[in-house]
């Protein structure tokens, strides 16, 4: 939509929950030193009780380059008008640096199908171009669809600049890149864990996982990956949990990420797990900042 095929996102960016468990002032220090670190993208949900846009907003006014990505905003969380204003005040406030993500996410609807609904609200904010008294920001507001199967992944591509896709593992990204073709944006998020013994590893990422384990959308996501019953129960199998949280040294975890680059994905959200809530992965995002940012946005200008 925008013809900018990479968003200015660069290769890698940052995704976390932490922020809704910070103060303001905690939030503030930290994003301002991503910033400085060289991430060029930092990608926050809704989930906690945080308003998605607000707390975009507060984000992109503590920095001056960091773009900030919904990941998700959830439709179900206000009606199209609403969205439609907050996502052209950031971009008129912010040019270029606002990536409006949008998803279904919560709890299934009974009877709602979640690409009807998704293919109504885009038709709202479209109508809304033209019927809304807010002025239009000369930046282009940018938007995702958090897209799994093959028909989301098609509006994607065809009503949004691409997908953005969440606990995939890699074979996915190549499925996805080939449904968006060469043009549409493709970013996919993946869950690290710094942590060397497999046991204590794959028993913080089951712990991680567990939610996701017991959700009809997500079951249904990853059996279209491949995954059986067999793989749901005692917490996970060690093939799902390793395909899904990439763990090891630096080294390995940067080389798994790595994959889904190479897999397709023009763009790769790290989220850092088995930091406790309240507390900062920030030492985990300055070993992710060296090994995948060579020379540093904030220094130099050209990070990945």
């Amino acid at each position: 939509m925008t013809g900018d095929k990479h968003l200015g996102l660069g290769t890698f960016g940052i995704y976390t929950f932490d922020f809704e468990h910070q103060p303001a002032a905690l939030i503030r220090d930290s994003v301002q030193e991503l910033e400085e670190l060289g991430w060029r993208a930092l990608w926050i949900p809704e989930l906690l009780g945080r308003d998605a846009f607000s707390h975009a907003g507060y984000l992109l006014s503590c920095t001056e380059r960091l773009s900030v990505v919904n990941g998700i905003a959830r439709i179900w969380s206000r009606e199209a008008r609403w969205t439609y204003g907050a996502a052209a005040l950031l971009a008129d406030a912010y040019p270029d640096r606002h990536v409006l993500g949008l998803g279904f996410g919560g709890q299934p609807r009974p009877g709602v199908k979640p690409l009807a609904a998704m293919s109504a609200y885009l038709d709202e904010l479209d109508a809304l171009e033209t019927e809304t008294p807010n002025p239009r920001p000369e930046a282009p507001m940018r938007r995702l669809l958090a897209a799994y199967g093959p028909r989301m992944l098609e509006l994607a591509r065809e009503r949004a600049d691409g997908a953005q896709t969440y606990h995939v593992n890699t074979a996915h990204t190549a499925q996805a890149r080939e449904i968006l073709g060469p043009d549409a944006f493709l970013a996919v998020e993946h869950a690290v864990l710094f942590e060397t013994d497999p046991d204590r590893a794959r028993a913080l990422a089951r712990e991680h996982l567990h939610g996701y384990l017991n959700t009809p959308y997500n079951l249904a996501k990853f059996r279209r990956l491949g995954y059986t019953d067999d793989d749901f129960s005692a917490g996970g199998s060690d093939r799902l949990v390793d395909d899904l949280v990439f763990w090891g040294d630096p080294d390995t975890v940067v080389r798994k990420l790595r994959g889904h680059t190479e897999a397709g994905a023009d763009h790769v959200t790290v989220q850092v797990i088995g930091v406790e809530p309240g507390t900062s992965a920030l030492p985990q995002w300055r070993l992710l900042a060296e090994a995948l940012l060579p020379g540093g946005f904030g220094r130099t200008g050209t990070a990945s």
